[in-house]
């Protein structure tokens, strides 16, 4: 099985034949290493993860769920180290392929799966999002890519990292492979009808990139032609910039406890980055711990103030486009920053959202995100099937 652009996991391929006869047969997808494979060591990005931990016995629920549809699973893909990081380059594994900006990062945790699909190694593949981790390789790579509603998605035999925040995701190229695996993951048709409103979140398009804000016109109109009523509003009163602080405070807390036993157990190697993430977590007081808490729960009320049923909102996925590959960290810390600026409120209230493609900037793709109220998982599919029509 070929790799060229490096997005398997290092070493011997598993492949697993799907059901014969499901709704997915004759479709390929790739899982994450965070996703359980029966008889494949889950190593999360990390080289000291899997020591002493039993061979997984069972699938993970994600994995099972799209064999028995009739997927073939071809292999497992890199990601960021234990899913902490956001832009796709891994210090063990290394920084799969992005095709459609071969010098770019392909954005991550879930960079594989990512680069997989984009390269049309596989049809679909299988993601983890806690603070954007398939929005943005799915905005970076091109790419039709969900967020579902938190706990929405058993995440049974997936690797956490902050469960208040985690979900499970997936990628493809095109609509109609989108659809077809959607509908399957989330246990329901996709409906023809379309919601009847739509927020523009204005705030969102002045915070991302001139270029980006102007490139991502043609299809907000395109959105709102089909939509048939629009309107612009605030998305984060508080400040983009303070969302995006109140889950970058919560997330690594939350991620310091999921790891804590076995930082203290291993002292495993680690990129700095990561590392010193954990070591920031450890020294956050117990205040910005329960303002940020706070400020969450202002957000989820905010986001449903302006998600009523029957109501999409629309936002760039990320800032920018996918940013060089190898920078030095002095330079990729504040494009960090900025995304999860564009990111937060995925993990802070929960809502559904789904990265479409379609606008380049000088070549370099980026997406629009239509996000719903909690539990519109299938409609914002629907909205993805129709803006491709």
């Amino acid at each position: 099985m070929d790799d060229p652009v490096s997005a398997f996991v290092p070493g011997s391929r598993v492949r697993i034949e799907g059901r014969a006869g499901g709704p997915l047969a004759g479709l390929t997808f790739a899982a994450k290493d965070l996703f359980d494979v029966a008889g494949v060591p889950t190593g999360g990005g990390n080289h000291d993860w899997p020591t002493g931990r039993p061979v997984p016995a069972r699938h993970a629920w994600a994995v099972q769920t799209l064999l028995d549809a009739g997927a073939t699973l071809i292999g497992k893909t890199i990601t960021d180290e234990v899913s902490l990081g956001i832009l796709g380059e891994n210090a063990f594994d290394g920084t799969p392929v992005n095709t459609r900006a071969p010098n770019r990062v392909p954005g991550g945790s879930s960079s594989g799966s990512a680069a997989a699909v984009a390269a049309g190694i596989c049809d679909t593949a299988l993601g983890t999002d806690t603070g954007g981790s398939v929005r943005v390789p799915a905005s970076f790579c091109g790419l039709y890519g969900i967020r579902p509603t938190h706990g929405r998605i058993d995440v049974t035999g997936m690797l956490p990292q902050a469960p208040t925040s985690d979900t499970t995701g997936w990628f493809a190229r095109d609509a109609a492979t989108f659809t077809r695996v959607s509908a399957v993951i989330l246990g329901e048709a996709i409906p023809a009808a379309l919601p009847g409103r739509l927020v523009v979140a204005v705030d969102t398009f002045g915070f991302a990139d001139t270029g980006v804000a102007a490139a991502l016109q043609p299809m907000v109109k395109k959105l709102a032609r089909l939509i048939g009523s629009s309107c612009e509003e605030v998305m984060a009163p508080q400040g983009l910039s303070v969302w995006a602080r109140a889950q970058r405070t919560l997330q690594p807390v939350e991620a310091l406890a999921t790891f804590r036993n076995w930082l203290d157990e291993r002292n495993p190697r680690m990129a700095f980055s990561v590392a010193r993430g954990l070591v920031m977590a450890a020294a956050t007081p117990e205040s910005e711990r329960g303002w940020a808490n706070l400020m969450r729960q202002e957000a989820r009320g905010r986001m449903a103030h302006l998600l009523p049923p029957g109501t999409i909102l629309c936002l760039p996925t990320t800032p920018f486009p996918a940013p060089l590959r190898g920078q030095k960290l002095s330079v990729l810390d504040p494009l960090r920053d900025r995304i999860t600026c564009l990111c937060a409120q995925g993990g802070l209230a929960g809502h559904p959202q789904v990265s479409l493609p379609g606008a380049t900037v000088d070549g370099l793709p980026i997406g629009l995100s239509i996000i719903g109220p909690r539990g519109s998982d299938a409609t914002l599919v629907a909205v993805a099937q129709a803006m491709a029509g």
